[in-house]
């Protein structure tokens, strides 16, 4: 079984996209990052699996697991 995580990417013009790893179309684009953030952490506590936030430059510079963390941190 494949986790679907998510990810959250700038498309141009100030709209945001929620799209699915390895997927080849949007799941949704919304006109916030915010709004699609929420959109792809329900679609992700949902699934068990993680959400990768992209900047407008598109590298990833956040990511939040939800469900089972294979690595969580100790302390």
């Amino acid at each position: 079984m494949t986790k679907d995580n998510q990810h959250v990417v700038y498309r141009g013009h100030n709209e945001w996209a929620v799209r699915k790893e390895n997927a080849s179309r949007d799941t949704i684009v919304v006109g916030n990052q915010q709004r699609a953030f929420g959109i792809a952490r329900g679609i992700a506590i949902n699934h068990g699996s993680e959400v990768f936030i992209h900047g407008r430059d598109g590298k990833i510079r956040e990511r939040n697991t939800y469900g089972n963390d294979p690595y969580p941190p100790k302390g």
